[in-house]
């Protein structure tokens, strides 16, 4: 028994044979990729026209030499030394570790300081000189890095930038009169992998012999 639908109130749909239809089809596909192409311009000019170091925010130019090379940046206020090094130059042997500054894994020297890098602004350094791992050896390695390599003292090698920058640091403050001080001293930089014991003789091995 046939059963009396409501009227929906939309119109016929039409015969997909019909010239009509195809037209409509037609005029759908072609306002769709023109739309698509001119998407993918305004995209492609956005991208060309972004400059290389972008602000996101409220941003400052500060000037700083870093590993001997002067730097002027434009960065957001909020940027950390940490993510300028590594975002912004490229030097990534500079780690992420907690990014909270408990871990010492991206420790770097800031004026001859070690400091972390995660807890200091990049707007804040104008003038300075940072060194980073990637500058630390002249030619050849730097002598706590041969010590590290005597002494077997990294295993994953995460933390092995920021203990030997801490470890520069250390020797240089002149805190390595004895193991437990250099203990202490180095207390902030953390190894997952137990290597305490190598990393405080090759700390001993390049202080002695400086």
């Amino acid at each position: 028994m046939p059963v009396d639908l409501p009227d929906s109130g939309a119109p016929p749909a039409q015969d997909s044979s019909s010239p009509s239809s195809a037209l409509s089809r037609r005029t759908f596909i072609a306002t769709t990729g023109v739309t698509a192409a001119g998407a993918v311009t305004a995209s492609s000019l956005l991208a060309t026209s972004t400059p290389a170091v972008a602000t996101e925010g409220p941003g400052g130019t500060v000037s700083l030499t870093v590993n001997a090379v002067r730097r002027t940046v434009t960065v957001d206020n909020r940027t950390s030394l940490l993510d300028l090094l590594r975002e912004h130059l490229g030097l990534t042997g500079t780690k992420k570790g907690c990014d909270a500054g408990a871990c010492g894994a991206c420790t770097v020297l800031v004026d001859g300081r070690r400091v972390n890098a995660c807890l200091t602004l990049a707007v804040r350094l104008e003038g300075a000189e940072v060194t980073t791992i990637e500058g630390l050896a002249e030619g050849e390695l730097h002598p706590l890095q041969k010590a590290f390599i005597d002494q077997d003292a990294f295993q994953c090698g995460f933390c092995t930038p920021g203990q030997i920058m801490s470890g520069v640091g250390c020797i240089r403050e002149g805190r390595t009169r004895s193991a437990e001080e250099i203990r202490e001293w180095m207390s902030g930089n953390l190894c997952r992998c137990g290597c305490y014991v190598k990393i405080v003789r090759a700390v001993e091995q390049t202080a002695g012999g400086r």
